[in-house]
């Protein structure tokens, strides 16, 4: 298979953070999509505990992504990682030790600090030991990340047939596995010291303007992405009247995901720069959302599924790539942590606007609102890049890329 021979072209580490994000998405979504119903049903809390416990997680981790680059960048990225790793292995042991909202409290702040120390830290890690081949690294992450996102869920349906606890264990002993293997394969970088502190580093790229519209013009991606969580199952299910339509819509996207993403990037690379292809991607993602508006039924939404993840497939390694071209390599984590915290403020508001379509859709009779909603944020974002692109605002597509930073 060409995902594997590809995969091996990587050093050791690039290798390891690969399979890492696969264990990774398939522990958290091994867990998580089930939390909210343990609380509720296992342990009579009410929804707005529930929401609470949630929340906090939410918060610890979207809000915190800025640390966990400027720590990968200060104090390296492998040790970020494996802290990142650690946390979340207590984290989530946690959830099924504890029934208390303290314990449970805890959990949900360590499990969504360790995804703010981890995030970006393995992205800059991947960005720098990838060199001249971030884009093809990137795609191969992508694969791995979308795998462990449909395994963790059929892995957790399994589990929780016997109990929330097993599950929980389970998701807890594939970090740890993961933190015991980074620790042994993930090879140390020395860190240079610098002069400027962290809030130095931070006024630097957030007084890079052009990155900063970058960041801004990208909010339509991930408010889109998070539709495959949210409105696409809704739309699966409704169409079919099948609450399993939804993992459909998972396995269809992962399959052609495993085929077509290595295929995508490798012939998008030599063809043009990356911003072009970026906005393509964008645009793409948009269009996904107009089948379910000009027909009803399983097919159109499944057509949206397939389009939505080939947008993805052409854009998300270009971003990835492009982000630590913006700046000093000494910052590659910095600036990854603050896209991730952009991108969550945006995904945050762009589920609640998506939301409120939905429900203003199901109250008024007009089924299509939210789909409109979700192509209109795909075609402002794809516009945004190519303005920017047309003015100059990212970085050159010919300029080479700079000395891998020690991680």
């Amino acid at each position: 298979m060409r995902t594997w021979r590809e995969m091996r072209g990587f050093p050791l580490a690039v290798r390891l953070l690969l399979v890492n994000q696969l264990g990774v998405n398939t522990g958290f979504y091994l867990l998580i999509p089930y939390l909210a119903t343990h609380l509720g049903e296992n342990l009579g809390m009410s929804a707005a505990v529930v929401g609470i416990v949630l929340g906090v997680r939410n918060l610890s981790q979207q809000g915190l992504f800025i640390i966990g680059g400027s720590a990968a960048d200060r104090l390296g990225a492998r040790g970020v990682i494996i802290a990142g790793c650690a946390l979340r292995t207590v984290g989530f042991a946690l959830f099924a030790l504890g029934d208390g909202l303290p314990v449970l409290l805890a959990a949900s702040v360590l499990s969504g600090l360790a995804g703010a120390l981890f995030n970006p830290a393995v992205r800059a890690y991947l960005a720098q030991e990838a060199g001249e081949r971030r884009a093809e690294a990137f795609a191969l992450f992508n694969v791995f990340a979308t795998t462990g996102a449909l395994v963790g869920p059929l892995l957790g349906s399994a589990l929780l047939l016997v109990d929330f606890r097993t599950s929980a264990l389970t998701a807890a002993g594939i970090f740890a596995v993961l933190t015991v293997a980074q620790a042994v394969v993930l090879p140390a970088r020395k860190v240079d010291p610098r002069g400027s502190g962290v809030l130095g580093d931070w006024r630097e790229v957030l007084g890079n303007r052009a990155f900063l519209a970058f960041s801004l013009a990208m909010v339509g991606m991930f408010t889109l992405e998070n539709q495959l969580y949210l409105l696409l199952p809704d739309g699966a299910r409704e169409a079919t009247g099948w609450d399993g339509a939804a993992g459909i819509v998972f396995l269809v996207g992962t399959v052609a995901n495993l085929a077509f993403q290595l295929r995508i990037t490798g012939y998008l690379k030599s063809r043009h720069d990356r911003a072009r292809w970026i906005a393509v991607g964008l645009a793409v993602m948009a269009l996904a959302f107009l089948p379910p508006v000009l027909a009803p039924g399983a097919v159109p939404v499944l057509a949206s599924a397939l389009l939505l993840y080939l947008g993805i497939m052409i854009a998300s390694p270009f971003v990835m790539e492009l982000i630590p071209r913006f700046g000093r390599p000494e910052l590659t984590g910095t600036y990854f942590g603050i896209f991730y915290v952009v991108s969550g403020i945006a995904a945050a508001v762009g589920n609640t606007v998506v939301g409120w379509a939905m429900d203003a859709g199901d109250s008024a009779g007009r089924a299509w609102l939210p789909w409109v909603c979700c192509a209109v944020f795909g075609a402002a974002s794809a516009g945004g890049v190519a303005w920017l692109r047309r003015r100059g605002a990212l970085p050159a597509p010919a300029e080479p890329l700079r000395e891998k930073a020690d991680a």
